[in-house]
């Protein structure tokens, strides 16, 4: 199975951190947020990964390299041309690099959720890894498969090709595509309850130092 690193955001609610610096980039306990993700994925035996990048994007090209040094394939799916094509829209370039089943996870969270290369859709079209409901988002994206709650959607996702087929190449976000989805019983979803951080502002940044400090 291969794997993508959603990594093409602005980062704009990061600035002044990411002025100069691409998101993915920033660190933390000493290693860049994108770091983290390629030694997990690595670990959990995700030999080949593809990044999307477009915000200064050859900083993170130049600094990850084709991954040899941390024992990955990596490939890029430059929107560097055309601007950050959004979530849906990244993942549809990179639909020639990614296997029929795929992982997606987002390059601004940081969890010691296990990647599971084994995983299996069956008849579902995507399975989505939700989390408890962080402060800054109460009310929740999705609801738990065979529950009536909602809880927030981790940025880490299993997802088959066939989602996306028939879709035109260009910007768009993943999140409409998902609703639509789900009005059709095509999603599953499962809760993870351990450690899980969205750094999308050097406040969360900073809390995520200090539980690792920890």
């Amino acid at each position: 199975m291969t794997a993508m690193i959603l990594a093409a955001g602005l980062g704009t609610r990061m600035r002044p951190l990411t002025d100069h610096t691409p998101k993915p980039l920033l660190k933390v306990a000493g290693r860049p947020l994108i770091v983290w993700h390629i030694e997990a994925l690595k670990h959990a035996g995700f030999d080949n990964i593809v990044i999307n990048v477009a915000y200064l994007g050859n900083q993170i090209i130049e600094y990850l390299g084709d991954g040899s040094k941390y024992g990955v394939k990596i490939q890029f799916s430059d929107e560097q041309g055309e601007g950050a094509l959004e979530t849906a829209g990244g993942i549809i370039k990179a639909l020639p690099m990614l296997s029929e089943t795929f992982l997606v996870v987002n390059g601004d969270v940081w969890t010691e959720y296990e990647y599971d290369k084994s995983f299996e859709l069956n008849e579902s079209l995507a399975h989505l890894i939700l989390v408890s409901n962080p402060e800054h988002n109460p009310r929740g994206d999705f609801y738990l498969t065979g529950s009536d709650e909602k809880f927030t959607f981790s940025g880490i996702g299993y997802y088959s090709k066939k989602l996306f087929a028939n879709l035109s190449y260009g910007k768009q976000p993943l999140a409409p595509l998902l609703f639509e989805a789900i009005d059709k019983k095509n999603i599953t979803t499962s809760y993870y309850l351990g450690e899980w951080h969205d750094i999308g502002t050097p406040e969360r940044l900073r809390t995520l130092e200090e539980f690792l400090e920890e």
